[in-house]
Parts: structure tokens; C-alpha cells; sequence
């Protein structure tokens, strides 16, 4: 009996309205457009503005996007899985907030949190949902409204992250599409490079936390940088080696949306020219576990069935990987 795969067959996106700009980051903080552009090739990032809206108002809104396109009653799906470092509340998730606000009421929902990686780490999960045979239809987001946690005085992490969701609908493939193999790392030894200090369990919240600022993203950012040009770069040409694929066999590479130095240097280690690699980070920024999947659905009309694509990503923790997926549909 052939294995069932599990296929990509709609994706959903949504990015806020609010664009702030370089230029005015230059009126926020010691900074200028230029800079910004030549270190990260970030001209803006999209903020989600309004009282009392967080990730899962724009999880929301990719997930009621990916259902009308692929025209199914919410109620069909089985299963969220949502990737997310910024949840609405500690808990309940961020995931059962979501199902209960698209009127999904037969799926059961989880966060997973695994930094810019997490959306990686939740379709190689949700594909084994499908691959089992238990599950039908199973959506894996990505969400991060990172405007919450980070510090806008501090010009190390502003400039570089922005607000965003991106959601694919996972079903069983009757042919040889879908997601086909992943490599999937990690090591805690980074946690001392990329974390926040506050507000866990280690370090609960206090008056004297909140007045340290120990709330924000904390970045060392060029430990961050070597480690994150080695790991993504790396583990996609191990991906690539292991399945015997050279960078002829492959369409596109969908990078995680970091830095666009490390893109080129993912692409440049897989032998792939850089119109096969998808870029938005210009108009972005890093949305952190939102990066692929906005990637996704900027590109969907180009995508074509049976389009070998490359996806790879890096995050804090550390965490790292890299998904082989076979495009299932055309647009």
C-alpha cells in the first residue's frame, strides 16, 4: 500500500495595514534608511495597531481566508496547529482562541513554539497527522505579532521584525506531491544569544523586570548571524544531499525572512540563481514563524503542480531545519 503524503492544498495570508518605514525609524531611533537596507535588505515591517488585538486576530484572518479559497466549512477541519512565540495569553492557546473564532468547533488546536523555525516544526507535525490516516484536514499557521516584545529603543532588534500570519491547509495526496522529507535541529546552547530574559517561569514578572525592560527580544546579534548562515545554509543542502536533488531539480527555495545575507548565503550553498529563492523581507521584515508561509501565499500564482520546493529556516533557542515539499496544485 502506497504511504499517503500530505499535500499543501490552500494557503491564507494576512499582514496589517500599519507600514512603518525606515525613514521613520530614523525619527525613533540613531539610524538611517541606508543602514538598515545594506545590513538586513528591510525597507519596512507591517505593525498591527488597534487596542486588544494580538496574534490571533491575524491568525484569524489567514485561516477564514484559506477556507474560502478552498471552499470548506470551517467545521471540516480537524486540527490547528499554530507556531507562535507571541501568543495572546499564557494560556488557554492561542490555537483555541483561533478555532473558536472561525467557527471551527470540530478541530482541536495547539500552539508550538519553536521561534522563526516553528512554522517548519508544525508542518512536519501536521504532515504526520495526515500521513497516519487519523486526520483529514489539518491547517498549520504561523503567527507572530513580535511589535508586542520588542523594544523600540533598542535599534539591535526594532529595525528588523514586524507583524504577520500565514496559514496552509494540509490534506492526503493522491499522487506523488506534498511534503516528501524534512531535517529538523535544535540547540539550547543559543538560548544564551537570542531570548527574553522575563516573563516565564524561571523569571516570573515583577515591577522590577518590567522597569529593566526584560520583557523585549534580547539579541546578540553577530553570534546570531554566524550560527543562522551555518545552520540554514547547511541543512538544506543536507536535505538536498540526502534526497539526491541538485539545484536544477528545484523551483524555488522559500527562506526564512531573517536577514537577507544569510538568504543569500542559504542560496548560494544549495547552487540555487536568486530568482528561484523567494524575497519579501523588504516589505516585512522578519514576522518570525509567519516568514514561510507569507512566502507562500505572495508566490502561490506562481507555483506550479509538482514544483520542487526547498523551504528552510533558523530560530532562536537554537532552532533549525529544512522540508522538502512537492507543490500539489495550480492556482
Amino acid at each position: 500500500m502506497e504511504k499517503i503524503k500530505a499535500a499543501v492544498t490552500a494557503v491564507g495570508g494576512y499582514v496589517p495595514e500599519y507600514r512603518l518605514t525606515n525613514k521613520e525609524l530614523e525619527t525613533m531611533i540613531e539610524t538611517t534608511d541606508e543602514w538598515i537596507k545594506s545590513r538586513t535588505g528591510i525597507e519596512e515591517r507591517r505593525i498591527l495597531k488597534g487596542e486588544g488585538l494580538g496574534s490571533s486576530d491575524m491568525g484569524y484572518e489567514a485561516v477564514r481566508q484559506l477556507c474560502e479559497k478552498r471552499g470548506i466549512d470551517p467545521k471540516e477541519i480537524d486540527c490547528l496547529i499554530c507556531a507562535t512565540v507571541t501568543p495572546d495569553m499564557v494560556f488557554p492557546s492561542t490555537a483555541n482562541i483561533i478555532c473558536e473564532k472561525a467557527g471551527m468547533p470540530n478541530a482541536f488546536g495547539f500552539d508550538l513554539g519553536a521561534a522563526c523555525s516553528g512554522f517548519l516544526f508544525a508542518l512536519t507535525t501536521g504532515a504526520s497527522f495526515i500521513e497516519s490516516g487519523r486526520y483529514k484536514k489539518v491547517i498549520v499557521l504561523g503567527v507572530d505579532k513580535m511589535s508586542a516584545i520588542i523594544d523600540y529603543s533598542d535599534r539591535t532588534t526594532c529595525i528588523i521584525f514586524g507583524d504577520g500570519a500565514g496559514a496552509v491547509l494540509l490534506e492526503a495526496s493522491n499522487d506523488e506531491t506534498g511534503v516528501l522529507d524534512s531535517l529538523l535541529r535544535s540547540d539550547g546552547s543559543g538560548v544564551k544569544h537570542l531570548h527574553m530574559k522575563a516573563g516565564g517561569s524561571v523569571k516570573p514578572a515583577t515591577i522590577e523586570t518590567v522597569l529593566a525592560r526584560e520583557h523585549y527580544v534580547y539579541q546578540e546579534g553577530q553570534a546570531v548571524f554566524k550560527f543562522a548562515v551555518k545552520g540554514m545554509a547547511d541543512i538544506g543542502y543536507e536535505l538536498m544531499e540526502r534526497n539526491n536533488l541538485t539545484g536544477d531539480d528545484i523551483q524555488w527555495l522559500v527562506p526564512h525572512q531573517a536577514n537577507l545575507r544569510i538568504i543569500d548565503a542559504t542560496a548560494s550553498r544549495m547552487n540555487l540563481p536568486k530568482e528561484k529563492v523567494m524575497i519579501n523581507i523588504q516589505k516585512y521584515g522578519n514576522t518570525t514563524a509567519a516568514t514561510l508561509p507569507l512566502c507562500l501565499w505572495d508566490w502561490e500564482k506562481q507555483l506550479k503542480k509538482g514544483d520542487n520546493l526547498i523551504l528552510a529556516s533558523f530560530g532562536g533557542g537554537f532552532t533549525w531545519g529544512a522540508t522538502w515539499l512537492k507543490w500539489s496544485y495550480n492556482s
